[in-house]
């Protein structure tokens, strides 16, 4: 079953030229970087409150949830994480209110 595409899939080209881009050269994509101007290069001012964050540990629990529900969340690729993020987006909610 986990070989069956659900959900909402597109059908429509990207308008990528895959075979231009193959014969670029290593300089022509060099000189393509350079020439963008959301390219920005880092500096040590850059990196001076940066900090490492890792992704808060998953605890796998069991629950019932409405059929219907569940069966529109699996519609959708990673539906566990949409899941917990909808959840989120409601514990956030709850909290900003209770703050005001």
């Amino acid at each position: 079953m986990k070989d069956v595409i659900t959900g909402n899939v597109s059908l429509s080209e990207s308008g990528t030229d895959w075979d231009a881009l193959r014969r670029l050269s290593a300089t022509d994509i060099h000189a393509g970087i350079e020439s963008d101007p959301d390219i920005h290069a880092t500096d040590e001012a850059f990196w001076q409150g940066a900090e490492v964050v890792l992704p808060l540990r998953k605890q796998q629990v069991t629950m019932r949830l409405d059929a219907d529900l569940l069966e529109w969340f699996k519609q959708q690729r990673g539906y566990q994480t949409r899941i917990n993020a909808v959840l989120r987006a409601y514990m956030n909610a709850q909290r900003n209110q209770a703050a005001r």
